[in-house]
Order: structure tokens, then C-alpha cells, then sequence
């Protein structure tokens, strides 16, 4: 195990937790992105909804792209697992620790981009992205005059097959076997909405040539033609770490945040899928920016208050630029740094962290 002590360590590397890091490092705090991989961007075969990025990206080239990005600023990208974390109240050093599956960290302000895993149907299945679809706000467009299925038995189920008469007048929920399960009032909704309850159970399911769903077949004998769907089984969020902390957990399952992504716990931050909200790849970005910011704003330096200017006095020349070295190197040297450049300071900083010969 190895000890590694930044201002911000932020846990998961989904886009909410890559634009966390994007911003606190560009801002000047010593930022740590660790995250195990996969993921439920990771499973796009295609990204929708994401302005400037092309429907032929997938999920894991996207999550790439921005990595490399995050690191050309100065971030350390790990691939480790946080199994958990603590406060240290001990007044010296970081404020937090994290411990890895292969090594520890701390930090002054932690991140929790943790997300949640989507709750998958039994098989038979077409496969996730073609024809087994999770985001009713990214795939909707995708289903317009097709025929729609929705999975589930509860109240969410019922209302997202609903919604679908918007893009299509072709939708059926599939019961799978079990009883329905949502309440009165949506019963009569339903009722009054021309969507098909199908009760039998799936046994086998076809498709194209290009891998998308075709039909599925039923108990009943029946054969029932769809492009694609829902599943709509429920969430299980991932807060093993946030409640580790104590941070405030919604009826919902969800973390409690302000709107800057600031927790229950001071220092500890929540953003992306793990909290309240539409889960959408532009929302959880604009999440991770937010909470980035107001990590600068909380912990930055400078100005530095008059009280602080009474007990610890004026700011001195050598007390700026308040980065790191290693993040002054990095930004100098970045191709988007103002007038090109500076390569030599890069140079510079790294022949300084060679050991002299002999030593």
C-alpha cells in the first residue's frame, strides 16, 4: 500500500465525476480521479442527448476521451476500487482517508461519483443497446413508430409505457409472469391509455441481422414484434462510502446535496447519477462542474480574509500562485496555456525531481 495525500480525490469516472475533476484541477487543486471502470456510460454503444459529441461515440471511447483530457491538465487517473473511507479528525494532514485495493489516499475534499446499477431483467434479453435500453430521455427518439415494450410490474413501469404513446401508438407492458403491482389510480390510468398488459412470460427472444431486437416469444404461444425497451425494475444505489462518512441519505435511496453538490458532511460532495435528478449525461456534467467550482470557492487560498490576515498576516509574494508545482509545470507546458507553451518550465521542473548521480 502507498500513501498519496491531494486536495481533491474524486471516486468514479463517469462524466460527472471526469467534469469534477476537469474543473478542480484547472482551477489549481492537486486532484486524484480513481475509479474502478465500467460503469453504466461505459455500456453506450452510442451516446445521445450529449451536444458536440457524434452518435457513432461510444461509451467507452467517450469516457477515454475525457480521461486523457482530465490528465493532460494534471489530474492522477488511477484504476483502483475504494472499498472505503473516513474522516481523520486528528487536525494534521488531509482531512479524509480512502482506502484503495491497492493503495490509500488522502485528501482535503472528497467526491462521491458512485452512481447506481440499474436493476437487470431475467433472460431472455436482446442485447443492452439493441433493444434492452435503460434511458427512457436518451432512447426515446430512437423508437419513434416502432413497436415499444416496457418491463416491470409497478407504478414506474405503467407510467413509462404511457409516456411512449408520445413517440409511438405501439406499446405493451410485459408482466413477465407476476402480478401487477401498481396502485388503483394508475390501474385506471392505464385503462384509459391504449397500451396492451401482456401477463405470460418471455421464452425466447429473436433478432436481425444487425443484432437488434426483432420479437419475442411467449408461454402462451404468442409472437410479438418490438424494436426495442425498457426494463423498469428498479435502482440500487451505490452509497456504501457516503454513508461510511455520514452523509445524509434521501427516502429515495439517493445522497442529499445542495446545489452545488455539497453533502451533509463538510468536504464531502455528491454528484451524477448517486443523486436526486434526471440521470442524463449533460446533467451529471453540469453536476460535476458545479461541485467543482464550489470546491475552489471553498477551499481556495485567496482572498485571504481579514481575519485570516489578522492571524496569519498579509499575503507575501511567496505565498503565490497557490498551485503545486507539479500543476504549474503541467499548466505552462499545456498547449492551451496563454501565448503557447513554455516548455523549458516543464523541463525544468522535471530535471529538479531527478536525483543528482550518486545520490
Amino acid at each position: 500500500m502507498s500513501d498519496s495525500e491531494y486536495d481533491v480525490v474524486v471516486v468514479g469516472g463517469g462524466p460527472a465525476g471526469l467534469t469534477a475533476a476537469l474543473y478542480t484541477t484547472r482551477l489549481g487543486l492537486d486532484t486524484a480521479l480513481v475509479d474502478r471502470g465500467g460503469g453504466r456510460a461505459a455500456m453506450m454503444q452510442d451516446t445521445h442527448n450529449v451536444i458536440g459529441v457524434t452518435e457513432e461515440t461510444s461509451g467507452v471511447e467517450f469516457l477515454e476521451t475525457a480521461k486523457s483530457q482530465v490528465e493532460s491538465y494534471g489530474a492522477d487517473v488511477r484504476r483502483d476500487f475504494i472499498e472505503a473511507a473516513e474522516r481523520v479528525d486528528d487536525g494534521d494532514g488531509p482531512r479524509f482517508r480512502l482506502e484503495g485495493e491497492d493503495a490509500e489516499y488522502g485528501a482535503d475534499s472528497v467526491v462521491l461519483a458512485t452512481g447506481f446499477s440499474d436493476t437487470r431483467p431475467d433472460p431472455p434479453l436482446p442485447p443492452t443497446g439493441r433493444g434492452l435500453h435503460y434511458c427512457l430521455h436518451c432512447d426515446a427518439y430512437m423508437f419513434v413508430d416502432e413497436p415499444v415494450y416496457v418491463m416491470g410490474t409497478g407504478d414506474s413501469a405503467a407510467y413509462v409505457a404511457m409516456i411512449m404513446l408520445n413517440f409511438t401508438d405501439d406499446v405493451d407492458v410485459l408482466l413477465r409472469g407476476d402480478d401487477p403491482e401498481w396502485s388503483d389510480d394508475t390501474a385506471a390510468m392505464l385503462d384509459n391509455h391504449p397500451v396492451d398488459v401482456v401477463e405470460a412470460e418471455i421464452t425466447a427472444s429473436n433478432r436481425d441481422d444487425d443484432g437488434w431486437l426483432e420479437s419475442f416469444e411467449f408461454e402462451d404461444g404468442t409472437v410479438r414484434e418490438y424494436r426495442g425497451g425498457f426494463p423498469m425494475l428498479g435502482s440500487e444505489y451505490n452509497t456504501d462510502l457516503h454513508e461510511s462518512l455520514g452523509c445524509e441519505i434521501d427516502g429515495d435511496g439517493t445522497v442529499a446535496v445542495d446545489d452545488h453538490g455539497r453533502t451533509s458532511v463538510d468536504g464531502v460532495y455528491a454528484v451524477g447519477d448517486v443523486t436526486p435528478g434526471h440521470n442524463q449525461i449533460p446533467v451529471a456534467m453540469g453536476q460535476g462542474a458545479k461541485a467543482g467550482i464550489a470546491i475552489h470557492m471553498d477551499t481556495r487560498p485567496f482572498p485571504r480574509s481579514t481575519e485570516d490576515i489578522d492571524e496569519l498576516g498579509p499575503v507575501s509574494s511567496g505565498d503565490v500562485p497557490a498551485v503545486s508545482e507539479e500543476l504549474l509545470a503541467t499548466a505552462v507546458a499545456h498547449e492551451g496555456h496563454a501565448a503557447g507553451p513554455r516548455v523549458e518550465a516543464a523541463e525544468e521542473t522535471e530535471s529538479e525531481e531527478q536525483p543528482a548521480d550518486g545520490d
